[in-house]
């Protein structure tokens, strides 16, 4: 089969390797779709997860169709789609017993994080994991569905985080950058907070994606001031800040009420000065969301059922898999890039 393998620091491949087969308490998925992340790009050009082992096959966002049982598995069909939660944990610790591996006590000792990231992940023709890890997905169609185990759960999640925030039809949610995340952000912001939703982003064809996807206002990051003053002269309840980066963290900062809320879920490098006094407000609070449970998941799959979820997608065939990570490098899609095997 063909598997696209990080074979080092910023080298990535299309390959063929041996067929995937499961082993005792394993499951085969025959890959339908895999989603690519910025956290991809972290990994291959950044160094994140430099002791892991090498080669590794990429993809943690993965929708798959039941291939083949290891011995001893049940309750699975063949021939059912299903979507992967993909982070790793210790599988002892109260958090993972509960499917919060997201949160594993131990995830600061373990030498991995998930599949496709530190274990063979998805971009691939298949891929083998344990069936705990599995949620049922049949009737989605596999592309979108491929999106929600990272894009759409981690947003799901970093949005729960902060829910009694945006629970009064007045309050005002600020989501900076308009990416494969950012956009199914404002789609579950709309669809589950009577909150006010202003988009900020540099890229027009982002603001517009952002407006298909219910965002009241979208501006550009030099209007953003002026935005949030427009809809509530005290400043935004929530900032979800998807970028991450030095200009976008000063930027959400800047633009939170008293006791207001910033969630930091993009890992762009920018560094957040606390001090009391300093510039922020008081009462602000900080969130640090890190992608989500498998009970969150599966709540994701419920609201892409109902239509709440539309993921805004870019479709690569799986040999084309160099040629869609520099699309994404280059910042020239929107929404969200994913391989298909073809």
């Amino acid at each position: 089969m063909r598997a696209y393998r990080m074979t080092g620091p910023g080298r990535a491949a299309l390959v063929s390797v041996p067929d995937a087969e499961p082993g005792p308490g394993e499951v085969r998925l025959d890959v339908l779709a895999a989603g690519i992340c910025h956290s991809d790009l972290n990994v291959l050009d950044h160094g994140v997860g430099a002791g892991w082992p090498l080669p590794m096959t990429l993809g943690h966002e993965i929708c798959g169709r039941v291939a083949a049982l290891g011995a001893g598995v049940e309750g699975l069909e063949i021939g059912s789609q299903v979507l992967v939660h993909a982070p790793l944990g210790c599988g002892r610790c109260d958090r993972c017993v509960q499917g919060r591996t997201n949160y594993c006590d131990e995830r600061d000792r373990l030498s991995l994080a998930g599949v496709g990231l530190g274990v063979d992940g998805g971009m691939a023709d298949a891929v083998v994991v344990s069936p705990e890890r599995l949620v049922p997905a049949d009737g989605l169609d596999p592309v979108a569905a491929a999106t929600l185990t990272d894009a759409g759960l981690t947003s799901f999640h970093a949005i729960e985080g902060c829910a009694a925030d945006l629970a009064d039809p007045g309050s005002v949610a600020v989501v900076i950058g308009v990416g494969g995340l950012g956009h199914l952000a404002i789609g579950l912001l709309h669809a589950l907070r009577p909150a006010r939703v202003v988009a900020v982003e540099t890229r027009e064809a982002a603001r517009q994606l952002a407006r298909d996807c219910g965002a009241d206002v979208a501006v550009a990051p030099d209007e953003a001031a002026a935005a949030v003053a427009a809809v509530a002269e005290r400043g935004a309840d929530v900032v979800l800040d998807f970028a991450g980066a030095q200009t976008s963290i000063d930027l959400a900062a800047s633009l939170l009420r008293t006791a207001g809320v910033l969630v930091l879920v993009g890992s762009g490098g920018g560094v957040l000065r606390v001090a009391k006094p300093g510039v922020l407000r008081t009462g602000f609070r900080l969130q640090l969301p890190f992608w989500g449970s498998r009970t969150e998941l599966a709540a994701v799959v419920d609201l892409a059922r109902q239509g709440s979820l539309a993921p805004h997608t870019t479709v690569f065939p799986l040999a084309d898999a160099d040629r869609a990570f520099d699309e994404v490098r280059g910042g020239r899609l929107t929404g969200r890039a994913v391989l298909v095997p073809d």
